[in-house]
């Protein structure tokens, strides 16, 4: 019996702080206690996605979201609001947040050409680069970082909620003005569709199930002969 218990390598299992993505800590009966890292859901939707710290800050949040992980050039939501709220109009900031304009001076006078272009997503596809999208969600007015577009879906750095993902389609539908904010300048140090930022974000397995049997009805259509 103490042989198939440690064939088995029953394993006892010691959760201290997962929720504060502390760690797992497992005691084998062989090889004695080891950790293993665990980061919860929040940490791993903020590794590469700044939070913004005011209700009107959206936008100071999306710009250091796409500098510090998307252009290399680390700077904190706290350092870019300071200095587009003290460059300007900041009763209209109070009132409705930051503008396209206001990040476009800010990256200006950081050596960084930006402006904004009606133009599809599959043009980031093909150019490679990230984009700052105005979206409406129930009503609010809301800036996000386009980290990504593929498989018919869309990857978005939200100041709000962290890293997160939606259908193409649901993207299409709040992204009501169709303007992408693009950096112009420092096109070849640009990061986009990493697989960092779509690591957090998985299909769910049903869904991925559904789209695998779907391939296969496709294939089994299209293939002839078994």
């Amino acid at each position: 019996m103490r042989s198939t218990r440690v064939a088995l390598a029953a394993v006892a299992l010691t959760i201290t702080g997962v929720s504060g993505g502390a760690e797992l800590r497992f005691s084998p009966d062989v090889v004695g206690p080891y950790r293993v890292p665990v980061t919860s859901l929040k940490e791993a939707r903020n590794l590469t996605t700044l939070q913004q710290q005011f209700d009107f800050s959206c936008g100071s949040a999306a710009l250091a979201t796409l500098l510090t992980h998307h252009y290399d050039f680390p700077v904190n939501e706290q350092a870019v609001f300071a200095a587009m709220f003290q460059h300007g109009d900041q009763a209209k900031i109070r009132r409705e947040g930051f503008s396209l304009l206001d990040m476009k001076n800010f990256l200006a006078a950081r050596g960084f050409q930006a402006d904004g272009f009606e133009a599809p997503l599959d043009a980031l596809v093909k150019a490679k680069i990230p984009a700052i999208a105005l979206v409406n969600e129930k009503g609010y007015n809301h800036f996000v970082v386009v980290k990504g577009v593929k498989d018919g879906r869309v990857v978005l750095g939200d100041p709000a909620f962290g890293t997160r993902a939606m259908s193409r389609h649901d993207f299409e539908a709040i992204w009501s003005e169709k303007i992408l904010f693009v950096v112009r300048s420092h096109q070849n140090i640009a990061h986009f569709n990493r697989p960092v930022d779509w690591k957090v974000v998985p299909r769910a397995p049903l869904e991925a199930g559904l789209r695998g049997s779907i391939d296969m009805v496709r294939f089994m259509r299209n293939g002839g002969d078994f």
